[in-house]
């Protein structure tokens, strides 16, 4: 018998004498490919994470981890560091984490292929295979920019193909089409089905049940923690057993009921965007463009990644000054009263301070109801237990929702939310969705709701913006 890719007994991760993953369970075949479904929090990630070995300080394991037949104790992390890169390889969710800020795109793919890389090719000739496979994904134009010059959807590509140029057997990726347009998400896709043509492995963690429908293999669901359903992934996409398995398919946006339109005589516009512009250096991303946003109205804003939706947004706080045109806000209104919920929500918090310290100076600052707060949380079923970690010590789809929470609080005129739920599952992002349209109606504020997903924007905006690379 072929010896698996990876086998995985009786894992359970505790932080101190509380399992947050129990008992798990899997096999991966050589060139094979198992997909894990699950809420936000789940333990997705974190199973991943004790997989590779790089669990956080305050987390511990036990069960066994085989690699490519060679077993270790799960509780001994260290052993599995020295196959990092070269027989197991890890895209964290946050992509951001995977690029080094000082050096250029086309070198950090480079260093992949030269230096971790089987066949360590030499400099000129792996700066060739890094140009051509950003070219590949449609990159070229990235390869000499640093990754803050970068859209999310493009530094997704790119820590994407430095992961897969070390060339690992094992291929770990967490949340690859997160933000992504239908036609990048097709790209990532060829990719990974190209890798499997080669014999790579893959154990993949995702929302996205397109994905793990176009991938195959198999297919597992996490819940709280535990597996609860894993088999065929065909088998159980089509006839699932577990409430919860049907429960999330069932939340996919093309199944959502249309929001009602919104109906208001004399509609007071809280920003006007008039004839607007905007290019970086040579790079134009957009030129006239017109937009009104009235309260209480959702405008959803879509365009392929690198179009200048977040660019455009920042304009219409006034975070950016547009090149020509003019953007002109209601009168009266306070700064704070234009509000962000960032792509990367790991951006909108201090490191180094708890969630809770940090809500505590808002509400103090501001003079808001912390009630009010802690009935959001639970809206969203947050624990607030959450709120005594530091931002990097909760999950993406976690820290995304209490980035929410903390900017529903200020009752703003105006939320420029720049791809809100982008690292949630389909039962969660509709539970999010809904609450940040019934908040937009109940408070008369305006939202700015930048999303790839053409099913979302259909079903929950009032009007529509589409921007287009020039």
């Amino acid at each position: 018998m072929n010896t698996p890719a990876l086998a995985v007994e009786r894992l359970t991760v505790f932080h101190r004498d509380q399992p947050l993953v129990r008992d798990i369970a899997l096999t991966i075949p050589a060139g094979g490919v198992l997909t894990l479904l699950g809420e936000s929090g789940s333990g997705k990630s974190l199973l991943a994470q004790a997989v590779m070995g790089n669990l956080p300080a305050a987390l511990h394991c036990t069960g066994s981890v085989h690699v490519g037949g060679e077993r270790t104790d799960a509780a001994d992390q260290r052993s599995r560091h020295a196959g990092w890169g070269r027989r197991v390889a890890l895209l964290p969710q946050e992509p951001w984490l995977a690029l080094d800020p000082t050096m250029k795109v086309r070198r950090q793919v480079a260093e992949s292929y030269q230096l971790v890389n089987a066949t360590r090719p030499p400099a000129g000739a792996a700066m060739q295979l890094a140009g051509r496979a950003l070219a590949g994904l449609g990159l070229q134009d990235a390869a000499d920019k640093y990754p803050f010059m970068l859209s999310g959807g493009m530094a997704q590509r790119v820590a994407f193909l430095a992961t897969h140029a070390a060339g690992a057997p094992l291929l770990i990726i967490d949340e690859p089409t997160k933000g992504l347009d239908a036609d990048r998400r097709g790209e990532v896709l060829d990719l990974l089905l190209a890798a499997r043509a080669e014999g790579m492995s893959l154990l993949c963690i995702t929302h996205d049940v397109w994905l793990a429908r176009a991938l195959g293999g198999r297919l597992a669901v996490m819940l709280e923690g535990a597996m609860v359903e894993q088999g065929d992934a065909a088998q159980v996409l089509a006839a699932p057993e577990h409430a919860y398995t049907r429960r999330l398919l069932a939340a996919e946006p093309a199944h959502w009921p249309r929001r009602p339109a919104l109906h208001r005589p004399a509609q007071r516009n809280v920003v006007c965007v008039d004839g607007v512009a905007k290019a970086f250096g040579d790079e134009r991303l957009f030129d006239g463009v017109s937009a009104r946003f009235g309260a209480g109205e959702i405008v959803a804003v879509s365009g392929p990644s690198g179009s200048g939706k977040t660019t455009f947004g920042n304009l219409v706080l006034g975070l950016l000054a547009p090149d020509r045109g003019s953007v002109t806000r209601a009168a009266g209104l306070a700064p704070t009263a234009f509000q962000k919920i960032y792509q990367d929500p790991a951006a909108a918090f201090a490191p180094r301070i708890t969630l809770r310290t940090a809500l505590r100076d808002l509400v103090r600052l501001h003079r808001l109801d912390w009630q009010v707060l802690d009935d959001l949380l639970a809206r969203m079923r947050l624990s607030t237990a959450l709120l005594d970690r530091l931002p990097g010590q909760v999950s993406g789809g976690e820290l995304q929702r209490i980035a929410l929470a903390r900017v529903l609080l200020m009752k703003p005129a105006l939320i420029f939310a720049d791809e809100p739920t982008s690292r949630l599952d389909p039962v969660t992002q509709q539970e999010v969705i809904a609450l940040l349209a019934e908040q937009a109606r109940a408070h008369d504020c305006a939202v700015m709701l930048v999303t790839h997903d053409a099913d979302i924007a259909h079903r929950i905006a009032d009007r529509q913006i589409a921007l287009l690379k020039t």
